[in-house]
Order: structure tokens, then sequence, then C-alpha cells
């Protein structure tokens, strides 16, 4: 029986959302070794894996098997993704466009050889960042320079205005995520995007009331001028604005 590795529910699912993966074939108590490589739009490896043994059964699940050691160990269902590094410590994982799926390979491997070389079962896998239906607006209005995320439907929905770090630019990820969960997401650019200033001590706050005046007059947002409570708040380098 040969040996195939199998992700539930399917071969693509959002970056968010929870899978199984599964051996299939191999023998009883047999060592094996999992390994998930991922490249970025700039060509950057990014890479885990753990060591596993088969049941007596021959099968092997991440949800009740415990990695025995590698990039994680214990039960960890998601353990691969959760620990994916970069070949040059300097590189991070970040998605630049979130209208193309991140590739993931999964690999199985015979042994526990931290540099495994029998190749016993391959798979791939596409993680996306858009779930069907949801709208992605680039939005240029006045200075404003955002991306806007709508979930499908007719709303009204809750917005959230999500200012990523001090990196500078336009990150969409983790708007386009929350679109899919319900919410009306303004991504917004605040310095080093187009003609935006290009150092954190030129913004001024006048930009971010333009912002949020434009998202309370959006027809999809769930905000009136009377409900909203200028309740702001602080999560990590994201900011949400919600009705009370």
């Amino acid at each position: 029986m040969a040996v195939t590795v199998s992700v539930t529910p399917g071969p693509r699912c959002l970056w968010d959302e929870p899978v199984e993966i599964a051996v299939h074939g191999l023998d009883p108590a047999q060592p094996v070794t999992l390994r998930a490589s991922l490249r970025d739009e700039k060509g950057e490896l990014f890479q885990a894996s753990a060591y596993y043994r088969a049941d007596a059964g021959g099968q092997l699940h991440l949800a009740r098997e415990p990695a025995l050691g590698g990039s994680y160990s214990g039960v960890e269902p998601m353990g691969l993704f959760r620990t994916l590094r970069p070949e040059r410590p300097s590189e991070r994982l970040l998605k630049r466009d979130v209208q193309t799926p991140f590739r993931v390979d999964l690999e199985v491997y015979e042994g526990h050889d931290p540099q495994p070389t029998k190749l016993l079962a391959h798979a791939v896998h596409e993680r996306g960042f858009l779930r069907p239906g949801v709208k992605r607006i680039p939005v240029r209005e006045g200075s404003v320079r955002a991306t806007l995320f709508l979930p499908p439907g007719a709303g009204p929905f809750p917005g959230i205005i999500d200012l990523y770090g001090t990196g500078g630019g336009l990150c969409e990820y983790r708007a386009s995520l929350l679109a899919g969960h319900g919410f009306a997401v303004l991504a917004l650019a605040y310095f080093r995007f187009e003609d935006l200033p290009k150092e954190l001590n030129s913004l001024h706050l006048e930009y971010f009331e333009e912002a949020l005046n434009y998202m309370l007059q959006h027809p999809k947002n769930g905000w009136t001028n009377s409900q909203l409570h200028q309740h702001v708040l602080m999560s990590g380098k994201c900011i949400f604005v919600r009705s009370c």
C-alpha cells in the first residue's frame, strides 16, 4: 500500500482555518519525519519539521499523535504551520498579495534523520486570504490611501480600521481575513506608501480622522455618528473602531 498524506477539509483553505493532516499506509510504529515548506513572494524559504511515529494500524493523525521532536513537540495539529521559520533569520513571513494563496508543500520522510532523504509521500496545500464573496476595493479618497474589504451580503457590517506597524506600506492580510468573518475592514496605509509621508514623525492626526469619516459615510458600515462612542481599542499594532 502506497503511503499518502491527506489534508482535511481539502487542498485549499484560508490562512486562519485549521486543517487536519494525516498520513496513511505506513508500517505499524514506523518512524517518520513530516516537513512543511513555503516560499513567499520574494522566493524566501520557510520550513518546519517534526518527528512522528505511526500507530499500530500504520496511520498517523497529527490531531492525535504527539510530535517527538523537531520544530515542536507534543500534540499540535497545526504545528507545521505555526512553527514555519525562515531559512535566513532576518526574514519574516508576510503576505504581500492577498489575491493569491501561499503554497505549502507537505512531505513525509522515512526515519528521524535531521536531513532526511527517502521521500515517502508529498501533498500540496494552498492557504488563501480571501474568502469567496469578499470584495477588495482600493481606496484613494482625498488623502486616504487604503484598501477596503467587504464581506458578502447586504450589510451593514461592524467596521474595523487596521493600521499595520512601523514598517510602512499597505499591508492587507489581516484585513482580508477579518472580512471573511463578517467585518468591513479598512487596511489603512499611513506612511511610506505612494504620496504619504516617508517618516513617522511627519504624520498628521487629521489623516486618521479623514479615514474614520470615510468609514462612517460608507453605506456598508454599521455605524452612525450618534452611535459612535469614540471607542478605539488598541490590539498589538491594529486599531479597531467599533460601535457601542
